[in-house]
């Protein structure tokens, strides 16, 4: 007897269909960064939200090069020859070495300062090429904080600036922090996380420096030690702000940045705008939309500062 045409159909679609025929693909996606953050969730968050699930549709590797960023290009060519679907950056470093070790595989920056003046890419409009993603704006911020800074303690005048003259997002960055220095009649001085073997030598350079204050440029390299870093400013009672919300979990007075966990969030819609069949190149590189303020009243008992409410009313969290 006849099946009904319905049923004959699906019969033959399902004798018809090699074995693994609807198995859908499982995309590598490598993440390039210095070290774990939770802003780093934002990703597979993100990519939940799109419908996508880690473990059928997708899995993460990730690669860090800790506080050595000069591992970045080794790192990458050795991630490249893997053959990854997509790869995805945090800091300018982590950017320019991905970009000299593919021109093929999609690369998607999930935060990086300032992609057109460090070279990256020549446009933001149209970045050209495997590549696209998001800017943090971290350069443009460094001039907020050294006002927050101000606006906590306005008595200070000499203020060290932490950083890394290797990141090339830094040197840009040294600049910007310099004329608002100016404009705020501030005196800085810079001290390289990289003028000493270890990070207590380095803060010793700094206390020798006798600042007022301490400006943390916005180095990836440095989230985990933002507990260090913070514990050498309370214990020397000097004001201080930082680029990363760890900083300020860790202790750390006051933090401002870029939301680096929505910019990777939204990254997630880069991979799947180009597994649509975008091409990078031709995505635009977008801004922030999202912007966190966090202080440490804890912190800021221990040096005896009195946060201005205008401010704490700003903040988006408080610990207290």
């Amino acid at each position: 007897m006849p099946l009904p045409g319905v049923l004959a159909l699906i019969v033959a679609l399902v004798v018809a269909a090699p074995p693994g025929e609807a198995a859908a693909k499982m995309y590598r996606i490598a993440v390039l960064a210095n070290e774990s953050s939770s802003a780093l969730d934002g990703l597979p968050h993100g990519l939940r939200d799109l419908g996508y699930l880690e473990g059928r549709d997708f899995k993460l590797e990730y690669v860090w090069a800790g506080t050595r960023s000069e591992r970045f290009d080794s790192l990458a060519a050795e991630l490249v020859r893997g053959k990854p679907d997509f790869i995805i950056t945090w800091g300018t470093p982590a950017a320019l070495a991905a970009k000299k070790a593919t021109a093929t595989i999609p690369i998607v920056m999930g935060a990086i300062g300032d992609p057109v003046s460090v070279g990256v890419v020549t446009s933001l409009a149209r970045p050209g090429g495997n590549i696209t993603g998001l800017s943090s704006l971290a350069i443009e911020l460094e001039a907020k904080r050294l006002e927050l800074l101000k606006a906590l303690a306005p008595q200070i005048s000499r203020v060290v600036v932490l950083w890394n003259p290797d990141n090339p997002a830094l040197q840009v960055s040294s600049k910007t922090a310099s004329a608002a220095a100016q404009t705020l009649g501030l005196k800085l001085s810079f001290v390289s996380v990289t003028e000493a073997p270890t990070l207590e030598a380095v803060l010793d350079l700094v206390g020798r420096q006798r600042p007022d204050g301490l400006l943390v440029m916005a180095e990836p390299s440095l989230i985990a030690q933002g507990g260090q870093i913070a514990a050498f400013a309370s214990k020397s009672r000097l004001p201080a702000v930082y680029p990363f919300p760890e900083h300020a979990q860790a202790g750390g007075l006051l933090t401002y940045a870029t939301s680096y966990y929505d910019l990777f969030r939204r990254a997630a819609t880069f991979v799947d705008r180009i597994l649509k069949g975008a091409r990078p190149g031709d995505l635009p590189i977008e801004q922030p939309t999202k912007f966190e303020l966090i202080i440490n009243l804890k912190t800021a008992r221990t040096l005896g500062l009195t946060i201005p409410p205008a401010l704490q009313v700003r903040a988006d969290r408080i610990i207290e």
